[in-house]
């Protein structure tokens, strides 16, 4: 399906893809990985025919069609659901035909063609896939232009999901999105049943939706069979068989220099050096493993207090006086508490969290904090509010207001800035890095709880696996909202359910909390579904005779169907007679409301007898 052969691209001096060739075959599920800055979305740009590469070539079996979210989404006032429809060009541009053209033969193509791309069936598909990313009827019906970025970015990705191209590339597709919708989204692309290529540093999301892991490393691609955790396995071995072949190939370079340098002025033993030398120049010295491993970092241990540390008694919390978002919370906060948030987008997890920071006031009830009680807290956006002028050095100096070079630089070197990258501009930086530099300004003072705001959004799998292994050493409070489900399952060892205005314990494993999403996605879905069948009051009997009514709606549909057995027959003589093309227009019109009128029908008589 998908074939890079012999491909090289260069930034300037620096080749980020040296005469890389891989073949991916017709409904392979492929995870591209590797460390920040390798390359990964440059190759998926080079694969779009975004970026020009510098040699090779990218080429797709024939017919094949490409899919990539896009970049340049409106920000006018067209509903999101018109807006994932018109992605499919060929549905619009024919659907527009359809209502002007006045040739029979291109009238039959367009109306074949439509039915054979599931056209009529397009409108629920796309609002089922907006529904599964968190967009509520009234959403879908929308302008775009009153939408955030980080929901515009969601109907990017309900576009190319709801095109189903023969080859999808995903890149970081979980990023923004909510646990609830990442469940929805893994389903989805475990069902997808062609060639999909995705970038992810949720292994979660790779364990369970690819079966090919792709490693961008020195400049080279090698594909792994099986998920990332397989992945991770196979590669450790690779890597010990490389060092250990490695160490052998150098001790065996030693031996023979050392039979060199001794003989090499002997007249008797001049020959035999000369061939030792001969063997270390055609000697393939195999590469010493590389480590690509990000520095582990750690957090300074804050000192023990006494519970509890925060309580919240009957507090409403909200951003418009007189509509709270959250409503008469009592919770509790004790020591070494590690405390996971969960819930939809929208319901009021981060703006618990402002509470806890006092970030946010309360809007009536009573907040209790423990007297010297010290909050670090981490949000995403902060990377945003850097001062990319400055040096992590200077930035720390200043928030730590600390004269001392050496205390600064060793708390900078906790988070993994060497002399190098500590005096480098933040803007600079890679996205990882930032949020190391966040890491270490929200705990340079050893807070007693730490308030994690979506933490890894610009981590890769390894920093991911730093930050786990940092948290689970520290011995403060944590309190995390997270779509990474690894992080979550490692870290927390307590769940909360912020949904319905209110945060509860949820007495359960993240598991069954998933498949809880799941049920309550279906039971929606079909919702929705039913309410799009359902007639208009009017049409069904308040207190009436159900009997009745099922019977008067069975003689309507046995009425309609004749008439439209009848229609079928004029449409059929009409296009024959290749003679009439505005008649043919309107028995095309009429055959379409007949058909919604059936539906109609069909779907009052199915809700009179569930009443039956």
């Amino acid at each position: 399906m998908l074939s890079i052969h012999g491909l090289t691209y260069r930034i300037g001096s620096r080749t980020l893809l040296d005469n890389v060739s891989v073949n991916i075959p017709s409904g392979r599920r492929v995870g591209l990985v590797g460390p920040n800055g390798a390359g990964k979305s440059t190759l998926f740009r080079i694969i779009s025919g975004e970026l020009a590469s510098d040699g090779g070539e990218v080429s797709f079996i024939k017919g094949a069609s490409l899919g990539m979210v896009r970049q340049d989404m409106p920000e006018d006032e067209t509903p999101i659901l018109d807006v994932v429809l018109s992605a499919d060009t060929e549905r619009t541009a024919l659907m527009k035909e359809a209502e002007t053209t006045e040739d029979l033969d291109r009238i039959g193509y367009i109306y074949d063609r439509l039915n054979e791309i599931g056209a009529y069936d397009a409108p629920s598909r796309a609002a089922a896939i907006l529904a599964g990313l968190g967009f509520s009827e009234a959403a879908q019906a929308s302008p775009i232009s009153s939408f955030s970025g980080g929901w515009r970015g969601r109907v990017a990705l309900a576009s190319v999901l709801f095109l189903q191209p023969n080859v999808l590339l995903l890149d970081e597709p979980t990023n923004h999105l909510d646990i609830e919708s990442m469940v929805w989204l893994e389903n989805f692309l475990m069902r997808y049943r062609e060639t999909l290529v995705i970038i992810s540093h949720d292994r979660d999301i790779l364990n369970k939706t690819v079966d090919h892991i792709l490693h961008l490393e020195n400049k080279k691609l090698v594909l792994y069979t099986g998920n990332y955790d397989a992945f991770e396995r196979r590669r450790a071995e690779r890597l010990m068989s490389q060092q250990a072949m490695h160490e052998k190939q150098v001790a065996q370079k030693a031996h023979l220099m050392k039979f060199v340098d001794r003989f090499r002025a002997s007249a008797a033993k001049a020959r035999q050096a000369q061939s030792r030398l001969k063997a270390i120049e055609r000697m393939d010295i195999v590469d010493a493993v590389i480590a690509e491993r990000v520095t582990a970092f750690s957090f300074p241990e804050p000192k023990e207090m006494k519970p509890p540390l925060i309580r919240l008694s009957h507090v409403d919390a909200g951003y418009i006086e007189g509509k709270p978002v959250l409503r008469n919370l009592n919770l509790t906060i004790n020591p070494n508490d590690r405390i996971a948030l969960l819930g939809a987008n929208g319901n009021g997890k981060s703006t618990l969290i402002k509470i806890l920071s006092d970030r946010l006031a309360p809007m009536a009830g009573e907040v209790y904090k423990s007297g010297k009680l010290k909050i670090g807290y981490f949000a995403q956006f902060q990377t945003d509010e850097l001062d990319v002028t400055l040096t992590p050095f200077e930035t720390l100096r200043a928030a730590m207001d600390e004269p001392s070079e050496v205390k600064v630089r060793a708390m900078l070197s906790r988070f993994g800035f060497d002399k190098h990258k500590a005096d480098t501009k933040v803007g600079e930086l890679s996205g990882g890095e930032k949020a190391r530099l966040l890491f270490c300004l929200m705990s340079f003072d050893a807070p007693h709880i730490m308030l994690l705001d979506e933490p890894t959004n610009h981590l890769d799998i390894d920093a991911r696996e730093a930050l786990m292994q940092a948290l689970n050493n520290y011995s403060g409070v944590v309190i995390l909202v997270s779509h990474d489900p690894h992080l979550v399952e490692c870290v927390a060892d307590q769940l909360w359910l912020v949904a319905d205005g209110g945060c509860v314990p949820f007495d359960d494993d993240l598991d069954t909390y998933r498949k809880l999403v799941i049920r309550q996605r279906r039971v929606e879905r079909e919702k929705q579904k039913k309410e799009s069948r359902d007639p208009a009051p009017q049409e069904t009997t308040k207190g009436g005779d159900p009997q009745k009514e099922a019977e008067k709606l069975e003689h309507s549909i046995a009425d309609l169907a004749q008439r439209k057995h009848l229609l079928e027959g004029e449409i059929a003589q009409c296009f024959s007679d290749n003679n009439d093309p505005a008649r043919l227009k309107k028995l095309n019109a009429a055959y379409a409301a007949l058909q919604a009128e059936m539906e109609t029908a069909e779907a009052a008589l199915e809700k009179v007898i569930e009443t039956l």
